[in-house]
């Protein structure tokens, strides 16, 4: 199993779901983007324009405005970036700043932002919506809600690599949310060991979303336990990269799990801390460490995919 992979989501939007307008401006926006880099995120993901349901398109110009100096800021911090974005001029800006994957909620549909993506050669993930932001929680139906998805991205992903795309630079998002039922959420969930069965990395995006709130009865800043659940979840049924607002605490439920699934947990001499507990008679030390250290050399290959190249 490789080891999981946690992306940080860093909104710049003042309209997002969860945390719409806290990040708006640029410095905060790459403090919070650094602060989860060190909370253990393995990239950051960017994004400009809002695509909870029923969100309001935004200008290119305006896109990039928000977007670009935040990638800039990330990847000149040495810190690995992609660009959440469906407009190929906006996305083309942010690989000149420095990011090296673009996710695209369109799924690369947009001949434009195929064509950069083969030219650049950089990741790109393809998500799976139903309709666009603006009407895709309308009524949302599905003869075989898994089924319909993995058809859709696999026919996706062979459109982008007959435009040039490298396979090894592909992956695939169920798009949970985009244009599904609480029923159809929880169905690409328990079977999403039939869309990693297409051969390419999966990324999961449940972090903090509508459904785990109607499940649990949570407001939007109190779903993190169902957002963990979720994600421990999809990696046993063998998802590879998380995207997630709250990193620390995510990166630490993926780290048990992926040790609980491999039935080993091997520590390396650079995490290794001694903690103890103090009481009236002095007690063992026990060793703390993470499980799944962050990947030093990210690659991928069509027979082993894991982590995608962002640099």
């Amino acid at each position: 199993m490789p080891p999981p992979i946690v992306m940080g989501i860093v909104n710049v939007t003042p309209d997002s779901f969860s945390d719409g307008g806290r990040w708006l401006d640029p410095a905060a926006a790459i403090a919070h983007g650094l602060q989860l880099r060190d909370d253990g995120a393995d990239l950051l993901d960017v994004g400009g324009e809002s695509t909870r349901p029923g969100a309001a398109a935004v200008s290119e110009e305006e896109e990039r405005r928000r977007v670009v100096p935040v990638v800039a800021g990330l990847a000149g911090a040495g810190a690995r970036v992609s660009v959440d974005t469906m407009k190929a001029t906006v996305a083309e800006a942010a690989l000149d700043a420095g990011a090296t994957l673009v996710n695209d909620v369109t799924a690369l549909r947009d001949p434009a932002m195929v064509r950069l993506v083969a030219d650049r050669g950089c990741d790109v993930c393809l998500v799976h919506m139903q309709g666009d932001p603006r009407t895709m929680q309308k009524d949302p139906r599905y003869d075989d809600v898994v089924a319909d998805v993995a058809a859709f991205l696999l026919e996706r992903a062979d459109a982008a690599m007959a435009a040039g795309v490298r396979r090894e630079r592909i992956i695939l998002d169920p798009g949970i949310g985009f244009g599904k039922t609480v029923q159809h959420n929880l169905e690409l969930l328990d079977r999403l060991h039939e869309l990693v069965a297409l051969g390419f990395p999966v990324l999961v995006g449940t972090s903090r979303k509508s459904f785990l709130g109607k499940i649990a009865g949570r407001d939007t800043d109190d779903r993190l336990p169902g957002t963990i659940a979720t994600n421990v979840l999809a990696l046993a049924r063998g998802a590879t990269i998380f995207r997630v607002h709250d990193v620390a605490p995510v990166r630490d439920a993926m780290a048990v799990a992926a040790a609980t699934l491999a039935r080993t947990w091997t520590p390396t001499p650079d995490e290794t801390t001694t903690t103890s507990r103090t009481t009236t008679s002095t007690t063992p030390t026990t060793s703390s460490t993470r499980a799944v250290p962050r990947p030093s050399s990210p690659s991928r290959s069509p027979d082993s995919p894991s982590t995608p190249t962002t640099g």
